[in-house]
């Protein structure tokens, strides 16, 4: 992002040595350092809220192909009418049983 030569970079340090001084250049230089960090975080918090909103609106484009595409399927096969749905409306015929398990037996009656 910032290219800054060792060359620029000591001139950098020198100017500052000079002007604030090699007592409250420790000081100085922590308080830059506290400001850049904080910098950085707001930078790191504003990219993942837009990364987040890309990502929100990729998944929305996403949900529409696949409606568009369910209901392009759906209309080319629709579904058979004489089919018999089984649900909550209409229960199995038998209960299933567990696997190895053989059908009750019914009582004998009594002539």
């Amino acid at each position: 992002m910032f290219d800054v030569a060792s060359s620029e970079f000591l001139l950098v340090v020198l100017v500052a040595l000079l002007v604030i001084g090699p007592k409250d250049l420790p000081k100085v230089l922590r308080v830059v350092g506290k400001w850049v960090g904080k910098a950085r975080g707001v930078a790191a918090q504003f990219r993942s809220g837009f990364d987040e909103m890309v990502r929100q609106s990729e998944l929305e484009e996403l949900e529409k192909k696949w409606k568009a595409e369910n209901e392009r399927i759906m209309r080319e096969h629709p579904a058979d009418p004489r089919a018999e749905v089984i649900g909550e409306d209409n229960p199995p015929a038998q209960p299933e049983l567990p696997m190895g398990a053989a059908p009750a037996a019914e009582a004998p009656t009594k002539p």
